[in-house]
């Protein structure tokens, strides 16, 4: 099948399952339930969810045949996402997928059962979801994609392109949708404190209240670290060009970030993270417990650089830091 081809047939996936279920009986058609950070119309959802189907496809899963989804966009009001996780669970589907912890741990207030896989678990390892990284135990498995070791790069790359750097801002999520052990600021802290860098933390609860957080770490910080979660996705534009308005570099997780106009970015490949999730779900589908499915950590990361923000910024890259990046934005 020709990528157009494909990417058209996944794209028409949302509207399926219950076309589906009705062309074949219920017994031949595993239901996977979907809890998902982004809006159906997000320009993110087409290829993260075309990268999972396509996997499973792979690996004898065909929509209608005897796989279909159930979709719950966790977007909007946090709120919603609870009774989003539990008409899931109510449904009894076979597998539940969530883009993040924060969703997942809705999720086992619904049910400690039905098997769970986290796409791109922030920090899955003391949250109380898994007993270890090596055997989670219980319901949840996936992807964790936070690291000490990452958020130390991210400040240091930060430090580079920003040599006067000492004071760094970190825009703190507050929502149903996001769990955040202490572990997570303190590993910023740290890699900051050794690179003699205050760290000055700004929380905010609701996707509104973002171009203020920007403008207020603008007044007193020389750089800023966004951190990825369902309120900032949907307005990554319009945090990277408050950013670009208060002349502020920013460092996002993932290259969506830069792509909107963040300075630059230093994170896995989003894409890879859901064909990973599918090759989960296989192996539930198949009988696997999840308890028994260690969770994996990346091992490729992405630099990604915008220089038409830098340019705008005033920064200038040095050669040397272009080589080191994966992909330049111009």
């Amino acid at each position: 099948m020709r990528r157009r081809e494909f990417i058209g047939f996944v794209g028409g996936a949302v509207a399926w399952p219950t076309v589906a279920r009705a062309q074949q009986p219920r017994d031949q058609i595993r239901v996977v339930g979907l809890l998902w950070g982004l809006a159906a119309d997000d320009p993110e959802f087409k290829p993260r969810f075309a990268a999972f189907a396509g996997r499973l496809q792979e690996l004898g899963w065909t929509q209608g045949k005897n796989v279909a989804f159930e979709f719950r966009f966790a977007v909007g009001d946090p709120d919603r996402f609870s009774a989003m996780a539990a008409e899931l669970v109510q449904m009894n589907v076979a597998v539940i997928v969530t883009s993040n912890v924060g969703l997942a741990s809705l999720v086992r207030q619904a049910t400690s059962s039905i098997p769970t896989v986290i796409v791109q678990g922030g920090e899955i390892e003391g949250t109380g979801l898994i007993a270890s990284l090596r055997k989670p135990g219980g319901n949840v498995t996936g992807t964790q994609i936070l690291t000490p070791e990452l958020m130390s790069k991210r400040v240091e790359l930060l430090k580079q392109l920003v040599p006067n750097l000492t004071r760094l801002g970190v825009i703190f999520p507050i929502t149903p949708a996001v769990v955040t052990t202490p572990h997570l600021l303190r590993s910023i802290a740290e890699a900051a404190r050794a690179l003699q860098i205050d760290v000055h933390v700004v929380e905010v609860r609701s996707s509104h209240e973002y171009p203020e957080a920007i403008a207020a770490i603008a007044r007193e910080d020389h750089a800023v670290i966004v951190i990825a979660n369902p309120l900032a996705i949907p307005k990554a534009k319009a945090i990277a060009n408050s950013a670009i308005q208060n002349r502020l570099p920013m460092m996002g997780e993932f290259r969506l970030y830069t792509a909107a106009g963040g300075l630059l970015s230093y994170g896995p490949d989003t894409v890879m993270l859901h064909r990973d999730a599918a090759t989960y779900v296989d192996k539930l589908l198949k009988g696997d417990k999840p308890g028994d499915l260690p969770v994996q950590n990346p091992t490729k990361f992405e630099l990604v650089i915008n220089l038409k923000t830098a340019k705008a910024l005033g920064i200038t890259i040095p050669e040397s830091f272009l080589v080191l990046a994966d992909e330049v934005i111009e």
